[in-house]
C-alpha cells in the first residue's frame, strides 16, 4: 500500500482520512535534521547539573526529584509502564492507526527532543500493521492522553499488548513478528510519547468525518421527506438564505433545491394547496442543517490545526537551544470541537426524527395513510420504526451534553483543570451510529411516502436514490420483519451512498464540502 509522506504543519484532513482507511505514513525527510538537533539539546540537558523538567527530574508532583544520568532509561521505562492504566474495550484499529500517525506528525515538528529512532519505530509498526491494544478509558485530557498513549508506547518498548493479524499478543511478540526490536527510550522520549492529545484528536477526527458524511446524507433524506409530505420548496429560495448570510444555510438550501428540481409531486400541488406553511422540520431545514454544517466545518478546522500541533511538554526551541515548559498538552480545543460535533449530530437527528413523525401521522402527512401502510389496522407499518428513531434521538440528546465543562482535578492537584477531551471525542462514534440509524429510518419512511404519491413522481435525483434503496429493501406492503430493513438503510446512509447516487443525476455538485 502506498505510504503517505507527511509534512508536519501541512497535513490535511484528506491525509488523515486515508490513514483511517488503512494507509501508513512516513515523515518527509526534510524534517530529520531538525529532529536530530532537538535530540542533541535534550541529551546535553540530561547530563547537565541544572534541573530540567522531565529530562533529569521526576514528573508532575515529583518534579523536584533529581534523576542521575545513569538512571534516565529506567526513568522513561517506568513512566510508560506505570501509566498503562487504561480500562474498558480496546480502541478500534483505525483510531489506533490514526493516533500513531498523529504522534509521528507531532514529533516530526522537531520540538519534542526525541531521536529519529523513536519516529522510525512508529513508522515501521504502522507499515507492518502492529497496532497496540489501547483501552478506551482512562484519559481526562489533562497532560495529554496519558494512559492511552502509554499503552501505545508500551508496545514500542516490548511491553503491553498489541493486535497482529487480528490476534492479541504481547508487545515483545508483536515486535518480533514484525522484525523489530524493543526500543530503549532516551531522555524525555517516554514523556514526549505520552504527553499529547493524539488519542482524543484521532477519535474527534473520525467523528468529524462521519458527521460530515451524515450531514450530507441528511440533506438527501430531508429532500425526500419534502416530496413525501408534499411540502413547499419556497422556503429554500436563495434570496431568503442570502438575507441571513450563513454559508451552511446557503449551501443546504441550494442542495435541497437541486435535489427537488423537476419533481412532478412538487408541481402537482402548486395550485389549490390550502396549506400556508409547513412544519419547521420541513421548512427550516436550511437553517438547522446549515447551522450543523457550519459547526462541523468549524470543528474540522480546529482539529486540523491540532493534528499538526506539537502537544507534549517540555518543548525544545531549536533556534535558541532552550527547553521550556508549557501547557500544549491541555486538550481543551479538542474537547470544544468534539462537543460542537456532538451538538451537530444531535440536532441533525432531532429534526430528522420530527420529519419521520410528520410522515407517519395522518393528521400531518397531507393525505397519506396512517403509518404509511396501505392497509392500516391489520398492519402497523412504520409505527415502531418511528419509535426507534425517537429512542435513538433521545439517546443522542443525552449524550450531547458538554463534556468540556466537567473538569476533575487529578495528580494531587497538579493537574487541577482538565479538558475531558477523550470522553467528548469517544462518544461521537456511538452518536454517529445512532444518527445513521435515524436517517436510515427517514430514508425508508420518505421513500414509502413518495411511492404512495403515485402516479406523481419525484425528481430524477431522488428517483435514483429510491431505486438504490429498492435494490436493498422493497417497498412496504403487508407488515414484515423490519430490523433487517433498518440495518440495510442505515448502511446506505453510513457509506455516503445516497449523495453519490444523487450526484449522478445532477448536472453539478451542489453538496457542501469540508475545506
Amino acid at each position: 500500500m502506498t505510504e503517505i509522506v507527511v509534512k508536519p504543519g501541512t497535513v490535511s484532513l484528506d491525509d488523515l482520512a486515508r490513514v483511517l482507511a488503512g494507509q501508513p505514513v512516513v515523515l518527509d525527510p526534510s524534517f530529520w535534521p531538525r529532529i536530530g538537533a532537538a535530540a542533541q539539546i535534550v541529551a546535553k540537558a540530561a547530563q547537565a547539573a541544572a534541573p530540567v523538567y522531565g529530562i533529569n527530574t521526576g514528573f508532575g508532583k515529583l518534579a523536584s526529584k533529581r534523576i542521575p544520568p545513569d538512571r534516565t532509561a529506567l526513568l522513561q521505562r517506568n513512566l510508560i509502564v506505570s501509566h498503562c492504566c487504561g480500562v474498558g474495550p480496546a480502541t478500534p484499529e483505525p483510531i489506533v492507526r490514526l493516533m500513531m500517525a498523529l504522534k509521528i506528525v507531532s514529533l516530526g515538528r522537531g520540538a519534542s527532543g526525541v531521536r529519529g529512532a523513536v519516529i522510525e519505530q512508529l513508522q515501521t509498526m504502522l507499515a507492518r500493521r502492529v497496532y497496540p491494544l489501547v483501552p478506551q478509558q482512562g484519559s481526562v485530557g489533562a497532560s495529554g492522553d496519558l494512559a492511552p498513549l502509554a499503552h501505545m508506547t508500551a508496545v514500542m518498548i516490548g511491553e503491553g499488548q498489541a493486535i497482529v493479524d487480528g490476534k492479541t499478543v504481547s508487545g515483545h511478540e508483536a515486535l518480533a513478528a514484525a522484525g523489530l526490536t524493543p526500543l530503549t527510550l532516551g531522555p524525555k522520549e517516554g514523556l514526549a510519547l505520552i504527553n499529547g492529545t493524539q488519542f482524543s484528536t484521532a477519535y474527534a477526527i473520525a467523528g468529524v468525518l462521519r458527521a460530515f458524511r451524515l450531514a450530507r446524507a441528511a440533506l438527501v433524506t430531508g429532500a425526500l421527506s419534502v416530496d413525501a409530505a408534499m411540502a413547499s420548496t419556497a422556503p429554500f429560495r436563495p434570496e431568503i438564505q442570502a438575507l441571513r448570510g450563513h454559508p451552511g444555510q446557503i449551501a443546504a438550501a441550494a442542495t435541497l433545491t437541486a435535489l427537488l428540481d423537476g419533481s412532478d409531486i412538487r408541481l402537482s400541488h402548486l395550485e389549490g394547496d390550502e396549506r400556508v406553511q409547513d412544519p419547521y422540520c420541513l421548512r427550516c431545514q436550511p437553517q438547522v442543517a446549515g447551522a450543523a454544517l457550519d459547526l462541523i466545518t468549524q470543528a474540522a478546522r480546529t482539529l486540523i490545526t491540532e493534528a499538526n500541533a506539537v502537544t507534549d511538554n517540555p518543548l525544545v526551541l531549536v533556534e535558541t537551544g532552550e527547553i521550556v515548559s508549557g501547557g500544549n498538552f491541555h486538550a481543551e480545543p479538542v474537547a470544544f470541537a468534539a462537543d460542537t460535533i456532538a451538538l451537530a449530530l444531535s440536532e441533525i437527528g432531532a429534526i430528522s426524527e420530527r420529519r419521520i413523525a410528520t410522515l407517519v401521522d395522518p393528521t400531518l402527512n397531507f393525505g397519506l395513510p396512517p403509518f404509511l401502510t396501505p392497509d392500516p389496522g391489520i398492519n402497523s407499518g412504520f409505527m415502531i420504526a418511528e419509535v426507534t428513531a425517537a429512542a435513538l434521538y433521545s439517546e443522542n440528546k443525552q449524550r450531547a451534553a458538554a463534556c468540556s465543562i466537567d473538569s476533575t482535578p487529578t495528580s494531587a492537584n497538579q493537574e487541577d483543570h482538565v479538558s475531558m477531551a477523550a470522553h467528548a471525542a469517544r462518544r461521537l462514534s456511538d452518536m454517529a451510529d445512532n444518527l445513521a440509524a435515524i436517517l436510515g429510518i427517514e430514508l425508508l419512511v420518505a421513500a414509502q411516502g413518495i411511492t404512495l404519491r403515485a402516479p406523481h413522481a419525484t425528481s430524477a435525483p431522488l428517483v435514483a436514490v429510491i431505486a438504490a434503496l429498492r435494490e436493498q429493501v422493497p417497498a412496504l406492503g403487508a407488515d414484515r420483519y423490519m430490523a433487517g430493513d433498518l440495518a440495510k438503510a442505515a448502511a446506505l446512509i453510513e457509506d455516503d451512498a445516497l449523495p453519490a447516487v444523487a450526484l449522478a443525476a445532477l448536472p453539478t455538485d451542489p453538496f457542501p464540502r469540508l475545506d
